[in-house]
């Protein structure tokens, strides 16, 4: 589908294709439709909804059904297990992708092909053309911290690994990054090594090692970033041993690592003592990155959705060098490039390339949004469900969730992402992203979503600096063993706070979650108080390690913000780790009485705490204002807008999407 650049990578010619293909983005994406569904005729899935060769994108909507990951999992399962026959493309599927499950606690399969390895290659070419605009790179080295899964054969014979595994093993991947001259400075037995934390320690090895040629440091998400300095700050002297008398720590114990470190380690006591120096002179690892790597221009990744709490560590570890979001995809392939790199990762948009995929979009609107009926605007839970809009028809201000039909057999897939136009780059759009559409948390009435919690929690976060504390780390669940059910916030802290502290922390959680069918429904204890459970230190470095033992790579880690009861292991780790638990006296009735949440059984959704709780006890935060929330007397108009904008998506739901894949990113 895509053509093939064999010729030298030129950032300027990248950047007119670019231009030319977002000009007449109605007309790439007519002609997208056409190619895929022609190319992929005699597959079995679009024979069955009776096309009959017409590639129009009316005859395509009208035909063919939207659906889920659940739809297709069966017809997937045939491909994995050797299905000779054309199920979802003409030509056979030779490579199966694998989310990470940190969602939904299974991993998932997704059909890969290397027409997917070029749409890659074109997003990387796109997005670092405009970067290099900005912030230039000059015969520079990137420290990657990048990681390969162990491929293993399905079934059927066919490959199965991690969608980045899949790309970082071709020869497009390595050639691309040689023309970007931004090559990893890692060795691949660093990058494909079967021990993560020996893979991560030689990553850091090998960045000091060339700290002056590093320009780039990335991974896919920031929270690898963050892990991986983190991770610094426990064996910087080991490190510094290693480069000052050229051996590798005994640490390191498989074969191939050591031979491969081995040529690149030579003794070097100058710069080890350099390195010592800086470490020791820095103040809370403060600007930690800035003083290793002198000449980086900028710091790379996926920093949107579910990255966001990561960036105020990420910045305390850059200074004043530039966090740059990185591309907007999924295990499912690409859809957006960052073509706007100076803005803040906050507020990073995504231009959609018209010639990678076939992309429609569903309106989030609720019935009565335009019209004049009060009936219909007081009935928030009748929902209607638009038709989906192309490319080119969405509206600037507008929500929608993305609909994906991409070059390996997948036809009219809801991603579950929300995402907001705000604007357009010639007439392709520049989408924004809001939030996964499947709800997070809710018991009765409420309808409270990832960002919601995100925010609730920063705010909370902000009674724990008084302590020069910090939240390291969070997730949630809801209880519904308890009578009435509730939800479980689990913190891990960088360090002790004191009771009094942390009771002002359960309480700011309770009340900061403003939607208003969770505040109502408090106010009536039908949804019991919020609990705060605080993990011992190095928890999620447990959940991390679970799941890469299941196959997943660092990569793809993503902290799952709400564990539900299909994540048993998960759950296991987060109950047998905590150390105290506090119970929300905020929304306490007026008569005093005393609350505790009985022991669930361990194979229940949670492990609760008994104990008794002050209702007469009120909070000292600020009242909670629903047309302006205050928090540490800021004003937090900007915060409602945007749960308001998370809840409307959350809350025109139509369809369950608990089965769909999460987007795990490339």
């Amino acid at each position: 589908m895509l053509e093939k650049m064999e010729k030298r990578f030129d950032p300027e010619e990248v950047i007119e294709e670019f231009e030319a293909l977002t000009k007449d983005a109605k007309r790439v994406q007519i002609e997208t439709l056409k190619k895929i569904l022609k190319e992929n005729g005699e597959a079995e899935y679009l024979k069955k909804w009776g096309l009959d060769g017409k590639t129009d994108p009316e005859s395509y909507s009208s035909c063919v059904p939207l659906v889920t990951h659940k739809d297709l999992e069966p017809l997937i399962q045939q491909i994995a297990n050797g299905a000779p026959h054309p199920i979802l493309t003409g030509k056979p599927i030779t490579t199966i992708s694998l989310s990470s499950g940190t969602t939904q606690g299974k991993r998932k399969f997704v059909p890969f092909n290397d027409e997917l390895t070029e749409t890659t290659m074109q997003i990387y070419r796109t997005s670092f053309a405009f970067r290099n605009r900005e912030y230039p790179i000059v015969n520079g080295k990137a420290l990657s911290f990048i990681y390969g899964s162990k491929p293993f054969k399905t079934n059927g014979g066919l490959l199965a690994g991690t969608a980045t595994s899949n790309v970082y093993r071709s020869e497009q991947f390595k050639k691309t990054m040689k023309e970007m001259q931004t090559p990893c400075c890692s060795p691949d037995e660093v990058i494909f090594g079967p021990d993560f934390h020996q893979s991560l320690y030689c990553h850091l090895l090998c960045g000091l090692i060339f700290r002056d040629e590093i320009q780039v440091i990335s991974s896919t998400f920031a929270h690898s970033i963050v892990h991986s300095f983190r991770s610094f700050e426990l064996v910087w002297e080991e490190l510094c041993s290693d480069i000052k008398t050229g051996t590798l720590s005994p640490r390191i114990t498989v074969p191939t690592i050591r031979n491969a470190m081995a040529k690149m380690l030579k003794p070097n006591p100058e710069l080890a003592n350099k390195i010592h120096e800086k470490c020791l002179s820095l103040s809370n690892w403060c600007r930690l990155i800035e003083e290793l790597f002198p000449n980086v221009k900028y710091i790379y990744g996926i920093m949107t959705g579910s990255m966001e709490p990561y960036l105020k560590k990420l910045r305390h570890y850059s200074g004043e060098i530039p966090l740059l979001s990185a591309d907007y995809g999924s295990s499912e392939g690409w859809i957006g490039a960052n073509v706007n790199p100076t803005r803040p990762p906050e507020m990073a948009t995504f231009a959609v390339l018209p010639n990678i995929g076939y992309f429609e979009f569903i309106p989030l609107r609720e019935i009565g949004a335009d019209s004049q009926d009060n009936n219909e605007l007081e009935s928030p839970s009748v929902r209607v469900e638009p038709r989906p809009v192309g490319l080119t028809d969405v509206r600037v201000g507008e929500e929608y969730e993305v609909v994906v039909t991409n070059v390996a057999g997948l036809y009219r897939y809801r991603l579950g992402d929300v995402v907001k136009v705000v604007g357009f780059h010639n007439s392709t759009p520049e989408l924004q992203f809001v939030c996964r559409r499947n709800l997070m948390l809710t018991i009765n009435i409420d309808k409270n979503t990832e960002k919601d919690l995100q925010l609730s929690v920063e705010a909370a976060a902000k009674l724990l600096a008084a302590e020069k504390l910090e939240v390291v780390d969070f997730t949630s669940q809801v209880d519904l063993y308890s009578d009435p059910g509730h939800y479980v916030i689990f913190w891990e802290v960088s360090g002790e706070a004191s009771d009094e502290v942390l009771k002002e922390c359960c309480n700011c959680l309770d009340s900061t979650f403003v939607d208003a069918g969770y505040v109502s429904s408090r106010k009536v204890q039908a949804i019991g108080p919020l609990e705060l459970k605080i993990l011992k230190r190095g928890t999620f470095q447990k959940i991390l390690d679970h799941y890469v033992g299941l196959g997943s790579t660092l990569n793809q880690f993503k902290t799952p913000r709400c564990v539900g009861p299909v994540n048993q292991m998960v759950l296991q780790i987060l109950c047998d780790n905590v150390v105290k638990s506090f119970i929300s006296s905020a929304f306490a009735p007026r008569r005093s009485h005393n609350f505790s949440y009985r022991t669930a059984p361990r194979s229940m959704t949670t492990m609760a705490v008994d104990g008794d709780v002050d209702h007469n006890r009120r909070s000292r935060l600020p009242p909670i204002s629903r047309k302006g929330m205050t928090v540490d007397g800021d004003a937090g108009g900007e915060v409602d807008d945007e749960r308001r904008r998370s809840r409307r998506a959350a809350e025109a739901t139509t369809v369950n999407l608990d089965e769909g894949v999460d987007d795990e990113g490339l």
